[in-house]
């Protein structure tokens, strides 16, 4: 049996009760294997880096995708618990809500759509692009040894467009629909924990807004041409017909933007968008946000803008009207966060790479490539009880702390090193490694791309 670091048991062994004692082996050889991997994550290059190039009953191992019964939300709800415990245990959680495209293709691909691609889109230019659409829960938190906040991927599910359900005969879910069953299921797995919820202007819906803010906070973008009213008057007693849902109508926050009775004051932002330090000034307020025929949600209203471009302004809202515009602002800013999580799986664990194309195997293994951003955290964590992290440097970039390539490099070698590496005595310079292990190390590197 292949042996497995400890860091890494240490990290997964939380799982276990999830799986059958015969698939539960096979699981801890796939991870491991989807972590040493370098370039596409297919199930046969795990195999060869794991060195089970020979494995006659290689089919096995693709069955833990597509046969083998586990539960995805199941498997979501204990990573969730590990990294709460592992690096949030006390006080509020912050999370972020966001979509992505994985580009594949194939015609056997039955959920893959058609969509805006935001990587790559901007104001002036629309990218489309083919795929499946993914909507991921991320617990933001932060990283002793990266001395900052990571966006930690812990439930990923599918989110089909609206031709998929057609062509099923089905009612067709919004993503916004998705994302209040994900919201409502959070708040369920965690009962006595505040949580805040930061999400872009996708999520700024009514709908959502109205199922979910009773339970939790939600901070995300605000149209500039939102219609904000004043909360509804007491009912008068004796008064016929319904109650009042609003009241006077306050002005657009475009039309706050440019009066010059708006009062302005300035804040400097920390670690603004991953920039440093940002000076801008802000101004805010409450609010009834109402639609004709859609609920009435009451929220705070935050406009920000740069000192220099003063008539360009950006606008939030939160649904906890008595939070701070400065902490709201906070919290927002670490969504970016979200963009760097998304980017680092793509280069580090080969998002996208997969071959899978059967539905049961397309549902398990993008949400596992993408958890294991998180494992992979858990497991430097484990490690550095014992080890110290070492940070890659080189004459043109000085790096001031560790980041994600460098935490999957010390888990990697940490995988490495339990290959039974030998040391001579007399010459500690030199080590002595099994020629199987060899062969894996050398194929490995020789075949990189």
């Amino acid at each position: 049996m292949t042996v497995i670091a400890s860091g890494l048991t240490k990290a997964i062994v939380g799982f276990s009760d999830l799986f059958s004692k015969r698939a539960w082996p096979l699981v801890q050889i796939l991870l491991a294997g989807a972590i040493l991997a370098v370039g596409p994550r297919t199930v046969s290059a795990v195999l060869r880096v794991m060195g089970l190039s020979h494995e006659r009953q290689f089919q096995k191992y693709h069955r833990v995708l597509n046969r083998v019964k586990w539960s995805t939300l199941a498997a979501s709800r204990r990573l969730l618990e590990l990294l709460v415990e592992a690096f949030v245990p006390d006080g509020p959680l912050l999370m972020a809500l966001d979509d992505t495209i994985e580009r594949r293709r194939g015609a056997r691909i039955a959920a893959k759509g058609i969509y805006r691609d935001p990587v790559r889109s901007s104001h002036g230019h629309f990218v489309k692009a083919s795929g499946l659409r993914w909507l991921c829960l991320m617990l933001i938190a932060p990283i002793p040894w990266a001395k900052r906040c990571w966006a930690l991927p812990f439930c990923s599910v599918l989110a089909p467009s609206e031709r998929y359900y057609l062509q099923r005969g089905r009612r067709p879910n919004k993503l916004t629909d998705r994302a209040r069953q994900l919201l409502l299921m959070i708040r369920r797995w965690l009962p006595e924990r505040p949580i805040v919820v930061v999400a872009d202007s996708s999520f700024a819906a009514l709908e959502l807004l109205d199922a979910v803010r009773h339970k939790l906070c939600i901070v995300t973008r605000l149209r500039l041409d939102a219609a904000l009213y004043d909360p509804a008057p007491e009912r008068a007693p004796g008064a016929r017909g319904r109650p009042r849902r609003k009241g006077a109508r306050q002005p657009t926050l475009k039309e706050r933007a440019t009066c010059e009775a708006t009062h302005w004051r300035s804040v400097t932002l920390s670690q603004w968008y991953g920039q440093g330090d940002k000076a801008v000034e802000i101004a805010t307020g409450t609010a009834v946000w109402y639609s004709s025929g859609l609920p009435t949600i009451p929220l705070r209203w935050i406009l920000v803008r740069d000192p220099q471009r003063k008539l360009d302004p950006q606008a939030f809202l939160c649904t906890d009207e008595a939070a701070e515009p400065e902490q709201i602002l906070a919290w927002f800013i670490r969504r970016w966060q979200i963009e760097v999580t998304f980017e680092e799986a793509r280069a580090h664990l080969g998002m996208e790479t997969q071959r899978q194309w059967s539905d049961r195997a397309i549902a398990c293994t993008t949400p596992v490539i993408l958890a294991l951003y998180s494992i992979v955290a858990l497991a430097a964590r484990q490690l550095l009880e014992h080890g110290t992290l070492i940070t890659r440097h080189a004459a043109w970039y000085a790096k001031d702390s560790p980041t994600f390539s460098d935490t999957i490099a010390f888990v990697r070698r940490s995988l490495w090193s339990e290959e039974n590496y030998k040391g001579s005595g007399s010459q500690c310079d030199m080590v002595k490694i099994p020629r199987a292990l060899f062969e894996r190390l050398t194929e490995t590197v020789c075949y990189a791309r």
